[in-house]
């Protein structure tokens, strides 16, 4: 159950991400970048807590 939850919440939060980008198209690089760096720590760290059931 907890691990789907956190599966759950790192998809929302890439998915949020994207749709921020989306919304956002004359962003510059940097904040794009800083955007996927963010989205990548998340999901490790949601990955990380899953396996720790």
């Amino acid at each position: 159950m907890r691990g789907r939850f956190f599966s759950g919440l790192a998809t929302g939060a890439i998915i949020g991400a994207i749709a921020g980008m989306m919304m956002v198209p004359q962003m510059d690089y940097r904040n794009r970048r800083r955007i996927t760096r963010a989205s990548r720590k998340v999901e490790d760290l949601l990955d990380r807590l899953s396996q720790m059931r």
